[in-house]
C-alpha cells in the first residue's frame, strides 16, 4: 500500500480551486507547497486564511518561478474557463510537476489539438510527468461511473445520462453570469453545442475506446428556456423573460447507432418556458444490454451550490497519487487506479 507524501500546489483559487486548496491543505497525505492566484487582492495572502482555515505558512503568488522553485511532485490546475495556459502547463510539466486539471480539455487525447497535444506530450517526456483532466462531469459522471456500471454487461445496446443541476445556490456570480439573467438573443447556442462536442464529447470517446466500441460520429445541441418569474438566486436577480436554464446534449455513435448519450441540464429556477421536465441535482443513468439497468444518483442536501465546489474537487484531489504514479504523458481515467485515501 502507497503511504508516501506529496508536496502539491494549487493553482488558482475560484470556486473549485478554493475547496481544492482546503482539501490538500487537510489531506493528511499532502504536503502545501505553493499556491498561485490571478487576482492582486490575493497575492501575499496565507493560504489557510485565504480558505478559511488555520493559517499553513505557505503565501499565494502570481509568480510562476515561486511555484516552480517550491518542486511539487503535482499541481491542482484550475484556472477559470478559458485562462489556462499551455506555456504555463508545459513548463511545469517539464519541471517534474504532474497535473491534475479541471480544464476539460485533455480527456481524449486522440481529440486534442495535435500540436498542443505534441507540446503536452514532449513536456511530459522531459519532466517524466503526466496530465490527468477530471472533475465531476465530465469526468466521475461520464468516465468513471460508465466504466464500473457496464462491468455488468456482455453487450450494451446504449448508456445514457441525464445530469441536472440547480445553480441557483452556487456563490460564483462571473460563472452564472455568462449563463443566466442573459436575453435569449444573447445566449450563444453554437458555443453551448461546441464546447459539450470538444468536453463531454472527448470524455465519451475516452469510454468507448476503453471499451474497444469507438465513436463514429458526435451530434451535440444546446437550447435555452427562459425563467417565467422573475427570481432572486444568491448572487443574482434573474428577471422574467430572461435564461433561467441551458440543456446541451450529445450523442456518440457507434456503427451508426446511438451508443452513448450524455444531457446536461443546468438551472436556477424550475418555472420556465417552453416547461421543460427539471429533475432535484443529480444524474439519471439508463443502461441498456443484456443486465438493463435504470439508476437514480441525487445528492443529499437541498443547497448544491454550497456542496458543488468539492463535488467538482474532490476527485482531482483523491486522483493525485495515481496520478504520481503513472506513467508519463496524457492519462485517461482508463490508465487510473483511482481510489481515495482517507487516512
Amino acid at each position: 500500500m502507497d503511504t508516501g507524501r506529496y508536496r502539491v500546489a494549487q493553482w488558482a483559487t475560484g470556486h473549485t480551486g478554493m475547496s481544492s486548496l482546503r482539501s490538500v491543505i487537510e489531506h493528511p497525505r499532502f504536503d502545501l507547497v505553493g499556491v498561485y492566484v490571478y487576482s492582486d487582492a490575493k497575492v501575499g495572502r496565507d493560504a489557510g486564511e485565504l480558505c478559511g482555515v488555520e493559517p499553513t505558512g505557505i503565501t499565494t503568488t502570481r509568480d510562476i518561478e515561486e511555484i516552480l522553485a517550491a518542486r511539487p511532485d503535482c499541481v491542482m490546475y484550475m484556472p477559470l474557463l478559458d485562462h489556462e495556459s499551455i506555456d504555463d502547463m508545459c513548463r511545469l510539466l517539464a519541471s517534474d510537476a504532474n497535473i491534475v486539471t479541471t480544464i476539460t480539455t485533455f480527456h481524449h487525447p486522440g481529440s486534442v489539438d495535435p500540436v498542443v497535444r505534441a507540446r503536452i506530450e514532449k513536456a511530459c517526456e522531459q519532466g517524466g510527468t503526466s496530465l490527468y483532466d477530471t472533475g465531476s462531469c465530465p469526468g466521475f459522471i461520464t468516465e468513471v461511473l460508465p466504466l464500473a456500471l457496464t462491468l455488468m454487461e456482455r453487450r450494451l445496446d446504449r448508456f445514457t445520462i441525464d445530469q441536472f443541476a440547480d445553480l441557483s445556490t452556487r456563490r460564483s456570480p462571473e460563472f452564472l453570469g455568462k449563463f443566466f439573467g442573459i436575453y435569449p438573443d444573447g445566449a450563444d447556442l453554437k458555443d453551448g453545442a461546441d464546447r459539450t462536442a470538444s468536453t463531454d464529447g472527448a470524455s465519451l470517446r475516452q469510454i468507448a475506446d476503453a471499451m474497444s466500441v469507438p465513436l463514429d460520429d458526435l451530434t451535440a445541441t444546446s437550447k435555452v428556456a427562459v425563467a417565467v418569474n422573475t427570481v432572486e438566486i444568491g448572487v443574482m436577480t434573474i428577471r422574467a423573460g430572461t435564461v433561467g436554464a441551458w440543456r446541451q446534449r450529445i450523442v456518440g455513435y457507434h456503427q451508426g447507432k446511438p451508443l452513448l448519450e450524455y444531457s446536461r441540464t443546468m438551472y436556477v429556477t424550475k418555472d420556465l418556458e417552453p416547461a421543460w421536465d427539471v429533475l432535484d441535482t443529480g444524474w439519471h443513468i439508463t443502461v441498456r444490454g443484456d443486465a438493463p439497468m435504470d439508476l437514480d444518483l441525487r445528492f443529499a442536501t437541498e443547497s448544491y451550490g454550497w456542496y458543488s465546489p468539492g463535488i467538482n474537487a474532490n476527485l482531482p484531489v483523491n486522483s493525485v497519487p495515481a496520478v504520481c504514479a503513472a506513467p508519463p504523458g496524457i492519462l485517461t481515467t482508463a490508465d487510473l487506479r483511482l481510489i481515495p485515501s482517507f487516512g
